[in-house]
């Protein structure tokens, strides 16, 4: 696991882009919840980190693809595959990750 971030540095609807294990990726933090997800879309490979979040979802802001943040699965088309996500633990007043 790898400490990310502190949870006082993120409000409810805040994101910040991390690395974990040499992987681009996104904590988010909505309400009491965090989540992390690979900063990729995979259906084109761009950046997912401006794009909107609604609903426990992340939409990439190039084409639309659409993944849950939960279970990274892909919710629209044009994305057919989901992006990874990352096992999330609370501790000492941070977040920390790991790939699943």
């Amino acid at each position: 696991m790898e400490r990310l971030v502190s949870t006082d540095d993120l409000q409810p609807g805040d994101r910040r882009s991390v690395i974990v294990d040499d992987i681009p990726a996104l904590v988010v933090r909505i309400g009491d919840e965090y989540y992390v997800v690979e900063d990729v879309c995979s259906h084109d490979g761009q950046p997912l980190t401006d794009g909107p979040i609604t609903d426990c979802s992340i939409t990439c802001p190039r084409h639309g693809a659409r993944f849950d943040l939960k279970t990274g699965a892909a919710l629209c088309m044009p994305a057919t595959k989901g992006i990874r996500t990352f096992t999330v633990e609370l501790r000492d007043n941070a977040v920390w990750a790991a790939p699943r």
